[in-house]
Parts: structure tokens; C-alpha cells; sequence
């Protein structure tokens, strides 16, 4: 037996009116966005890079068959409805027909089972992960996709948003070499934008999806993300209206206030319900003398959080307790001590094997509040005797560095997407450690028991059975000190107040501008 979930009228209209889709004017067409990305993308294939600016700028072209609002529920998209078996272990979904690529070819169930259980399987390191669940996979018919699951796997209808799940043209990708296919150059998606110019160090331009499958979406014609390296200059850009939006993270956390306050100017912290971004410093465990605990212990004493939240992030973000965020399933705040305690780093220090070796700090190349970060962790770790120098890089060079896992201690954040089996399993599992991705278990922490436990907590069906297992991993994870956790980053977007609807799910500005318009003067 099958329980269906929605009725597909009603789906529809949740994926028309949407939250926060209400307006005090009808909404209007036409115009040009103007978007700051920051920094450049090193590419727009979703499927294959999974760096924040990509997440951002490609959610206009890559579509998955969901989306969710800001109580994480799923809604369709690309999917028009959609059923769980009674066992939990098969999910039947019903895809919205009429449906083209960019490139006129339709979309079908072929491409969902070609996206999920060859392209994402193999070149997306957490979709991987995901479809260990997944037994096979049937398209009775072009508008059925049936997933078989091992067994239940309580965070499944979590995973179909385009940054985890984007829908790949097969046309276009089997039988080639996927990371070197000319077509991620020139992406092509169900989006309601298309790719048409890429100028390289200056814009990103996309046009209007004419045919996209939802009626009278998008509204506005063209966007640009304009590509402005200093930080100074894009909130120049923004005050003398070269630009509308500024996602977060687009200037300086300590210019905030005063780009808030200005003239027509709006500003929400919704849109990271999803992602719930969990900053740290990954710490590779095979370079010595990081393989010793008690080092790892003092490195994560020495570190002054509450400066770094106060004076560098301009009182933005929540201090982490470890490896799960505070608005991510199971969260737990009493974990392990990892306060800042130099007196107590130096005697772990002093206990430890460390020996005056230069500790290699590589900074996110994200703009001057991460330099000012690395710096402010170079101070602290040489309070305590660690000699340490800060590595630069550029967002390619950072990507090829952590991929092979060239650096001592590596700034990072990453997304939680809602639940730990989706967003924090991945970084500590230790079959998801090899070389070569910048997002799985980069550090190569190993731990065979806190391993089980996120197996089997995955698919319990019991709520609070999970919660305790996912104390009992956070209380070990801390323990071990594989990482050294820093913050849960709060990053606000900024944007004109005649640009109606930039953030109406969970995703915020990642989830494209379907259904943002221009309030003409």
C-alpha cells in the first residue's frame, strides 16, 4: 500500500504562490537583476563543483524535483506528486509533464535515473553517500521514477534540491568523460534562466527561460552576477546601484550596518534554514604531529571564538559546540568542553608530541573578514608556542589544495542540509575520505564506532532513538577533535526594496530568482 502525500492541484499552487510569495502590488515583468557573486565561481556545473558561489549562480539554471520552505517541508517542482510505501523502503514520484531542457530536449525519467544513479553517484562525494541507500532505481514510463531503498532512510525526501540533486541532460553527458564534457562550459538545465555569456572576471550573464514550464515565471528579463573581488568596491557598487542584491557573505560583516541603513535598502536572514553553514578548520590527521590528540585539544583551546565572532564577523553567527549547527536536527549544545582556554592549551601542548614544527594554515580565499580570520588564528595559536604561517591561494588553488590534501589546517564551511545523515555524516564517515574532494571527510578522521552509529541512526525510525545516537557521535566526534570548529556563520542578503521576493525558500538566493520581480518607479 501507498500513502500519497499531496494531491497534485494543491502542488501546483504551493509551487506558484510559494512563502512569502504574497505581495502588497501584483507582480510586474520585466527588467534586469543585477547580483554580486563573490567570489568568482570556478565553475557552473552544479553536478560536479559544489563550491558556495557555484551553489548560488547555478540554482538559475539546475532545477532538482523539489523545493522547501522555511520549515524545511518538501514541495514540488520538477516532481508534481509523489508517495512512500507503509515499509518506508519505496518512493514513487510523479514527474510534472511538458518539461524541456534549455536546449529544447525533454525532461524525463531518464534523466532523473541517469542523474541520480550515474552522474551524481559518481561525481558528487555527498550524493554519493546518499544512494548507498538506494537498492536500484525503475521508470516504468518518461513521467515515473521509482527509487527501491535498502531500507528506510528517514532523511530521503531531504536530498531532491539542486545543489544535492541537480537533474543532468543524459542526452548531453553518457558515454563522455564527465568531468572534462564541453557542456560544462555552457550549462544546461530545466531552470527558469538560461546561460548565455560568461565574461571572466567581470559578469555572469543568464536570460529568461521563454519556455519554462511554470506559467508567467520567471518575471524579469536578464540577470547579471557581476563578478567584484574587493569587497569595498561591491558595496560601492551596491550604493551607486551598479547592483540590487548582495547575498551574504558579499561585504565586509563590519560595512553591514551601514549598507543596511541606507536609503531603499531591505534585509532578511532567512534563506539558510537548509544549509545551516558550520565554519571550521579541517586538520589533516596524516601530517604529524596533527595525528596526536593532545595537540588537536590545545589548537582548539587556543582558539579565541568570541573575537572572532564579535570583532570579525560584526556579532553575526553562534559560536559552535561541534560538528551538528543549532538549527540542524539533533543538535546538541552539551558536548565535550572546547571553550578558549589558552593556559589549558598550553599544558595539553606541553604534554603533547608537538616539537616546534610550523603548523601551515591554508585561509578561505573568500574575501578580507577570512584573511583577518587566518591571521587572528595565527596570533592565537603562536600565544600558545605553535609556530605557524598563513598559506595563500586563490578559490582554484584552495580547491586543489584540500583535494590533495596540501595543507596542515584548512579554513572551510560547509551546509548541513537539515540533518546530520545529510550534511554531517559525510565529513566524518570513514569510507568517504579518499583524496580528491574538498567536501567529504577531508581530514581522514577514522573512527570504526562513531562509523556504526551514523549507519544506524540514519535509518531508525524512532525520533528520539536518533537524538540519542547523534548525542553519543557529537560527545565522541568533540572528543577526538578531527576538526577545529569555529562558528555557525550568519550571513544576511541585502537588497533593494523594490526587488519583491528575492528570498521565498530555504535556500534563499541559491534557489534561483523564479519568482523575484521589479517594482518599477
Amino acid at each position: 500500500m501507498f500513502k500519497p502525500i499531496r494531491h497534485a492541484a494543491v502542488a501546483l499552487a504551493l509551487v506558484l504562490a510559494g512563502p512569502l510569495a504574497a505581495q502588497d502590488a501584483t507582480p510586474q515583468d520585466g527588467g534586469t537583476l543585477n547580483v554580486v557573486i563573490q567570489p568568482e565561481p570556478p565553475s557552473l556545473m552544479l553536478g560536479i563543483v559544489q563550491n558556495g558561489p557555484t551553489q548560488m549562480v547555478a540554482g538559475d539554471i539546475y532545477e532538482s524535483l523539489m523545493w522547501y520552505d522555511f520549515d524545511l517541508e518538501p514541495h514540488p517542482l520538477l516532481a508534481e506528486s509523489w508517495e512512500i510505501s507503509e515499509d518506508g523502503k519505496t518512493y514513487t514520484f510523479h514527474l510534472r509533464e511538458g518539461v524541456t531542457f534549455h536546449d529544447g530536449t525533454p525532461f524525463t525519467s531518464a534523466d532523473v535515473k541517469f542523474s541520480m544513479d550515474v552522474f551524481l553517484r559518481k561525481m558528487h562525494s555527498r550524493m554519493g553517500q546518499y544512494m548507498q541507500h538506494v537498492e536500484s532505481m525503475e521508470t516504468p514510463d518518461d513521467h515515473t521514477v521509482v527509487f527501491h531503498l535498502k531500507q528506510p532512510f528517514g532523511p530521503f525526501l531531504g536530498i531532491f534540491e539542486a545543489g544535492t540533486a541537480p537533474m543532468i541532460p543524459k542526452h548531453l553527458y553518457e558515454g563522455t568523460d564527465f568531468a572534462n564534457n564541453p557542456a560544462n562550459n555552457t550549462p544546461i538545465g530545466t531552470g527558469p534562466f538560461k546561460f548565455d555569456e560568461w565574461v571572466k572576471g567581470s559578469y555572469i550573464h543568464f536570460v529568461k527561460n521563454e519556455d519554462y514550464y511554470l506559467d508567467g515565471l520567471p518575471h524579469v528579463d536578464e540577470i547579471y552576477y557581476h563578478v567584484i573581488p574587493d569587497a569595498a568596491s561591491r558595496a560601492v557598487a551596491y550604493e551607486t546601484g551598479k547592483v540590487d542584491v548582495l547575498p551574504g557573505g558579499s561585504i565586509e560583516n563590519f560595512d553591514v550596518p551601514r549598507v543596511r541603513d541606507m536609503e531603499n535598502t531591505c534585509i532578511t536572514d532567512k534563506g539558510w534554514e537548509y544549509f545551516a553553514p558550520l565554519s571550521w578548520m579541517w586538520v589533516n590527521l596524516d601530517h604529524k604531529p596533527l595525528d596526536d590528540v593532545k595537540v588537536r585539544k590545545a589548537m582548539m583551546h587556543a582558539l579565541d571564538r568570541q573575537f572572532a565572532r564579535d570583532a570579525l564577523w560584526n556579532g553575526l553567527g553562534k559560536i559552535a559546540t561541534g560538528p551538528v549547527a543549532s538549527t540542524t536536527k539533533f543538535h546538541a549544545a552539551d558536548t565535550p568542553d572546547i571553550s578558549y582556554d589558552p593556559e589549558k592549551a598550553k599544558q595539553l601542548l606541553a604534554e603533547s608530541s608537538y616539537d616546534g614544527e610550523t603548523i601551515q594554515i591554508l585561509g578561505l580565499p573568500y574575501g578580507e573578514t577570512w584573511q583577518r580570520w587566518a591571521e587572528a588564528v595565527k596570533q592565537n595559536f603562536e600565544e600558545i608556542g605553535i609556530n605557524s604561517e598563513i598559506v595563500p591561494s586563490d578559490v582554484a588553488g584552495w580547491n586543489q589544495k584540500v583535494s590533495d590534501r596540501d595543507f596542515d589546517v584548512a579554513f572551510t564551511y560547509l551546509y548541513q542540509y537539515g540533518d546530520p545523515a545529510l550534511g554531517v555524516s559525510r565529513t566524518y564517515m570513514g569510507d568517504n575520505a579518499d583524496p580528491g574532494s574538498p567536501w567529504n571527510n577531508v581530514a581522514n578522521y577514522q573512527n570504526p564506532e562513531t562509523d556504526k552509529l551514523f549507519d544506524e541512526a540514519a535509518v531508525m525510525a524512532d525520533h528520539e532513538e536518533r537524538r540519542a545516537a547523534y548525542k553519543e557521535i557529537q560527545d565522541m566526534i568533540v572528543a577526538d577533535v578531527p576538526n577545529l570548529w569555529l562558528l555557525e556563520l550568519g550571513f544576511p542578503t541585502i537588497y533593494r526594496c523594490n526587488v519583491k521576493n528575492p528570498v521565498n525558500t530555504a535556500f534563499g538566493v541559491n534557489d534561483g530568482f523564479r519568482k523575484v520581480w521589479i517594482e518599477k518607479k
